[in-house]
């Protein structure tokens, strides 16, 4: 797989297909009658604004864009106020709107997304990798525990409580 695969800062040229990723995670939420991405998030302004920041990452196969993330290395304010505690107080990078094309599903792309993402944070000198997510996001928790992240407790944005994850990486 990863000799087919490469990562890249996601373009604008990409939105549309990353979009149409959204809407595929969104409906297989849905059916799954998970609360998380059910309303106007994520939106358009959310991946046009993660390009622009330098966030936004995607994975690319044969036939082009097949994963989409938001990696960022500047913190997450909401991450201040734990309701718990993290393993570490060092820099970390944080990953919003993992969403994975429905033709790629249950094929190990999420979880090779994330060992890539660590990979990046190595590069970048960065020794902790931080994740939230809903309480009824069975696939994230799944592969949060497969790559050995510990559960630090719950942060609160407007729109609710998720649970929030951290490894330490070398």
């Amino acid at each position: 797989m990863e000799n087919n695969i490469t990562i890249r800062k996601a373009k604008y040229a990409d939105v549309e297909r990353i979009l149409e990723i959204i809407r595929q995670a969104k409906e297989q939420m849905r059916r799954m009658n998970s609360r998380q991405w059910q309303e106007d998030y994520p939106a358009e302004e959310h991946i046009t604004g993660d390009i622009e920041k330098g966030y936004g990452y995607v994975l690319c196969g044969k036939t082009g864009v097949i994963a989409f993330a938001a990696v960022i290395f500047d913190g997450e304010p909401a991450y201040d106020k734990i309701d718990g505690k993290w393993l570490t107080d060092f820099p970390y990078v944080v990953v919003h709107r993992l969403a994975v094309a429905d033709e790629m599903k249950q094929k190990g792309i999420a979880t090779f997304f994330m060992r890539k993402i660590e990979e990046l944070a190595k590069q970048n000198n960065i020794r902790s990798f931080r994740v939230d997510t809903n309480f009824d996001n069975l696939y994230m928790q799944k592969i949060l525990f497969a790559l050995d992240f510990t559960s630090c407790g719950d942060i609160y944005y407007d729109k609710g409580k998720r649970m929030v994850y951290e490894k330490r990486i070398g």
